[in-house]
């Protein structure tokens, strides 16, 4: 399975979920299946997804609605340090790590996925993991995880690759930070 067919999966899945998203290809990629308001696309903040995401889960911590993490092996290896954090913090929160085993914007590199369990670690860490590898077992498993309080992991493994003709993200990110925070005000006065 391709990243492009995970994340419209990922797109359809997280309409009334804020999201937060690993930079390049993975962020230029969700943008040009469905860009949201409730996407926030962390541009050039490599492995910042799962600390972003748990703030905005402990600061949501009143209402239902799972933050969703969308993270790249990579980047996740970038910043480890998030699933203890989460494992102690127990942020409302489903971080979805799309594992290729490369460094997908810069030419393909290897990370260290290939040797280490990511799933494994997240679970030692206090998360409950699953594993989907497919659309059926992908819709299934984050239901699942999306209605468990607490932090998920969903490890999703794909070949390495990036869509081709995928247009460069040249939002400002200062619009991507209003807009988003008017989505997540709006969510909140909502479910209040």
């Amino acid at each position: 399975m391709k990243r492009i067919e995970v994340l419209e999966i990922l797109a359809d899945l997280t309409d009334h979920h804020p999201v937060v998203v690993t930079c390049a290809a993975t962020s230029r990629e969700l943008a040009s299946v469905k860009d949201g308001d409730n996407h926030f696309y962390l541009l050039d903040a490599m492995g910042l997804v799962g600390s972003v995401a748990t703030g905005i889960a402990l600061d949501r911590s009143a209402t239902a609605t799972k933050v969703v993490g969308i993270e790249g092996d990579g980047s996740l290896l970038m910043n480890p340090n998030v699933l203890p954090t989460g494992g102690f913090l127990r942020p409302n929160l489903l971080l979805v790590v799309i594992d290729n085993e490369v460094y997908g914007s810069t030419a393909g590199l290897p990370t260290y996925s290939s040797r280490v369990n990511l799933a494994g670690l997240a679970d030692a860490a206090g998360w409950k993991v699953g594993t989907a590898t497919e659309e059926t077992s992908i819709r299934s498993e984050f239901a699942r995880l999306a209605s468990i309080p607490g932090p998920t992991f969903l490890h999703i493994p794909i070949e390495a690759g990036n869509a081709t003709g995928i247009a460069k993200l040249l939002v400002d990110p200062v619009n991507i930070t209003n807009r988003f925070g008017a989505w997540l005000r709006q969510s909140n006065e909502a479910s209040a």
